[in-house]
Parts: C-alpha cells; sequence; structure tokens
C-alpha cells in the first residue's frame, strides 16, 4: 500500500474505526456480532467503553459522542441492507440462464457509492466529536488509536508470517522417501 493511501486510510480509520468502529455493532447481542460470543467485537466495544469513560465527557461532548454513534449505527444498517440487497440481486441472478453482469455492475457501483457517502458521514460524525474535545481529551484518543494501530500491525506481521511459512512449506519440493 502506497504512503499516500496508508495516509488516507489512517485518518478516516482514525476517526471511523479506532474511535467508534464497531460501535455500530453495540445493538446487537454478543452472538450475531462478528467473532461470536466475546470474540474481537467483545474486546473492541470493551475498549471503545473504557476509552470513553477515560475522555469525561461534559454534556456537550456526551451529545456528540451519542450523534456520533447513532450515526454509526443507522449508517451500518444501511450497509448491511445494501448487501443484502446486492446479495438477493445475485441469488435472483443465479435462476436465469444468462447473466445479466450490466445490471449487476450498475448494482454493485450504486451500492459502492451509497456505502461511500454513508461512511464520509460517519466519519464527519466523529470528526465533530473529536473536535469537540479538549487537547487533553485528544491525546487521550490519539494514544488510544496509536496503541490500536500498533496492535493491528503486529497482528498483519503474524499473518504475513504465516503466509510466508505457508507458501514456502508449500513450494518446497517434497521430500523424497
Amino acid at each position: 500500500m502506497s504512503t499516500k493511501k496508508m495516509s488516507r486510510v489512517l485518518a478516516v480509520a482514525a476517526t471511523a474505526l479506532a474511535i467508534g468502529a464497531g460501535a455500530a455493532y453495540a445493538a446487537q447481542p454478543a452472538e450475531q456480532a462478528h467473532g461470536g460470543p466475546g470474540g474481537w467485537h467483545g474486546h473492541f466495544m470493551k475498549e471503545l467503553s473504557q476509552l470513553h469513560d477515560q475522555l469525561k465527557l461534559n454534556a456537550d461532548q456526551e451529545k456528540l459522542w451519542q450523534s456520533a454513534l447513532d450515526t454509526m449505527k443507522q449508517n451500518h444498517e444501511a450497509m448491511r441492507a445494501n448487501h443484502q440487497q446486492a446479495h438477493d440481486q445475485f441469488k435472483a441472478a443465479q435462476q436465469q440462464p444468462i447473466l445479466d453482469l450490466n445490471a449487476m455492475a450498475a448494482t454493485h457501483q450504486q451500492i459502492e457509492q451509497k456505502d461511500a457517502q454513508l461512511r464520509q458521514q460517519t466519519s464527519d460524525a466523529w470528526l465533530k466529536f473529536y473536535n469537540g474535545l479538549n487537547d487533553q481529551q485528544k491525546t487521550t484518543v490519539s494514544t488510544a488509536i496509536k496503541q490500536r494501530f500498533a496492535r493491528m500491525e503486529q497482528r498483519h506481521e503474524k499473518m504475513r508470517e504465516r503466509w510466508k511459512h505457508h507458501n514456502g512449506a508449500a513450494s518446497a519440493p517434497a521430500a523424497k522417501q
């Protein structure tokens, strides 16, 4: 990934992911969330709750937090509905002898556009919240984001090592007996 693209990803992720992504699942029971009971979702929600507690928000900041959280939940549900629509269209298209790839591509493009708007709305809501914090609170959020990214990078490095090991073992000549 290029540095420019990584910077853009980090900027969006810093607001939408690290501050609050995953909170979209807050209304769902853990069993329905990704990762099953207590999985990564449960761990992340615990981190998010701890961050919220550490920030010691005033009433105005709490309203911005709740607004961002509500926006994210609603947009997450809208994105799920968008993807269900695409899934349903694909299932229906499978019944036809010839797939209408043009229609499928158009639907995919429409969903991508809708999802991009929803992601932007969510990001804007979290940025509004973040911009309402004082410097000490922003430092707390920044530290949490940096720690989360460090853990993500560690997981990615472990995955790269496993992939490298797996591919190395798979491409090695079979041992002669």
